[in-house]
């Protein structure tokens, strides 16, 4: 059954705008990106499709061409997913940098959630504040496992200098969906966080991202 044959209350489009985009399930908002279905599916079931096979829809999106090279949304509909997904994230990026990043934890969390959800390789990227804490620019300094590829304390230090940054937040993300700190990363945010108070760099938090969750070291106590 076609979209257009639901009741009017249950159609994604409509329930968007009576509820408002929040009361919407993830396939639902998907759906109303992709527009149309494939034969025998509709867009809904398309949606319910992609978000099983990649988990999330930051797995989805992060998947990139490869999608288009299976049954489902083709190079069009994927330009049209990654775009909502930049705006999103610029939008995100432009509310952590008007502001202090103390002040708005969800659009810091949320920026970070978007930006390394959905990597495969693990990847280190330090959020670089002014002396207000807000957020001047994002780089993304190291990728593998942090175990097996090392964070270097000088190329932190070097890359916040560069920046003239007064703080840093620092976060990772854990393809492997556990959002628990490693011993490792205990150590390494010990080793980061010394190096910087050499230069009176602070660092505020470090977060892991793993698929939707997200974990702080600051609110365990482990800063």
């Amino acid at each position: 059954m076609a979209i257009t044959d639901w009741p009017v209350k249950e159609r994604p489009r409509e329930r968007l705008l009576a509820l408002g985009a929040a009361a919407l399930a993830d396939a639902e908002l998907l759906a109303i990106l992709l527009r149309t279905g494939i034969k025998g599916k509709t867009a809904v079931d398309l949606a319910r499709q992609l978000l099983g096979r990649f988990g999330s829809v930051a797995g989805l999106l992060d998947a990139g061409s490869r999608t288009s090279r299976k049954p489902g949304p083709g190079d069009a509909k994927l330009a049209q997913l990654q775009a909502a997904l930049e705006l999103a994230r610029r939008a995100l990026k432009e509310e952590i940098s008007s502001r202090s990043a103390l002040s708005s934890p969800r659009a810091v969390r949320d920026y970070l959630r978007l930006a390394l959800a959905g990597r495969e390789q693990e990847v280190f990227v330090v959020l670089l504040l002014d002396a207000q804490h807000r957020v001047i620019a994002h780089e993304e300094l190291f990728r593998g496992t942090l175990t097996q590829t090392s964070v270097y304390p000088r190329e932190v230090v070097k890359c916040s200098l560069r920046h003239n940054a007064a703080a840093v937040i620092f976060a990772h993300n854990h393809p492997s969906g556990v959002a628990e700190p490693s011993h490792a990363d205990e150590i390494l945010t010990r080793s980061l966080k010394s190096a910087l108070a050499l230069v009176d760099i602070q660092v505020l938090d470090h977060f892991i991202v793993a698929g939707s969750r997200i974990l702080s070291f600051a609110e365990r106590g482990l800063l």
